[in-house]
């Protein structure tokens, strides 16, 4: 019986196997998997994309032949990939480094067993597990026609500003995360938060909880630690600010079309 074709989502050391052609980029589609994979390779079934299976694993060190095939950033892949496709490898990044650091229960160590998709169970003591999502909250903080930009001490581009963040803590609201995340890493009170989105932050298990809100009170005092500047912007006079594929971005976005619409 001949095999089905599948799309492969195939992992390389934190990044994906792509087909490049002169049409672009394309997750690969063929009966068998792309790169050869051992008994013990990790592997995830994953929902189908139109009527086609998927399947991902992951392997350490790419083959001496890769003709046709090229490695590239999951967070890179979102500008060449279309959408559905993006979302399933990152869901695919997710369970598969959700696989690898559950192997063992941390209850009693014993080996743990897939029984669905998106769970394992304990061999031994019968624990039940369910990935992990890490939850952070970004902020845009409005104060008269200007908003805050920050610059993270970790962002790639030393010009790129960005909006205040931070994850989640344990037994908090997620208001109570805004507020904390703003008067910790700027020294600003602020009010009126209102909910504006939200985004999965495969990078590797988040996902980013949009705010806006105004300021309320303070001089900015910068958390040194993690943020180099912080300073205000109008929609006229913005910095070098985050790609369009980010929530951060859409945040931001949304500010400068609030002067296109009153112009309108």
């Amino acid at each position: 019986m001949t095999a089905r074709p599948t799309y492969w989502f195939v992992f390389i050391s934190n990044s994906l196997l792509l087909e490049h052609d002169e049409q672009g980029y394309h997750v690969p589609l063929s009966p068998e998997p792309p790169l050869p994979m051992k008994e013990w390779t990790p592997r995830q079934e994953l929902p189908e994309l139109d009527g086609i299976p998927c399947v991902a694993y992951s392997i350490d060190t790419p083959p001496a032949d890769m003709k046709g095939l090229t490695t590239m950033g999951l967070r890179e892949s979102w500008a060449v990939l279309p959408r559905a496709f993006y979302n399933a490898a990152s869901k695919a990044a997710e369970l598969l480094y959700w696989d690898t650091c559950t192997r063992y229960c941390g209850v009693c160590g014993a080996p743990m067993k897939r029984t669905t998709i998106i769970s394992k169970q304990c061999t031994n003591c019968g624990k039940e597990v369910w990935p992990q999502v890490s939850p952070a909250i970004i902020v845009r903080i409005r104060r008269g026609d200007e908003i805050l930009l920050v610059h993270a001490k970790n962002f790639r581009r030393s010009e790129m500003y960005g909006l205040v963040a931070g994850f989640v803590e344990t037994g908090e609201t997620l208001e109570e995360c805004v507020r904390r995340e703003v008067h910790e890493e700027v020294g600003l009170e602020i009010k009126n938060i209102r909910y504006f989105g939200s985004q999965p932050w495969p990078y590797p298990c988040g996902i980013m909880i949009g705010f806006t809100a105004d300021y309320a009170g303070g001089q900015i005092h910068l958390q040194e630690e993690e943020l180099s500047s912080g300073k205000w912007f109008d929609r006229d006079h913005l910095p070098q600010i985050p790609d369009k594929m980010s929530i951060a971005r859409k945040l931001i976005d949304d500010y400068i079309a609030e002067k296109r619409d009153q112009q309108k």
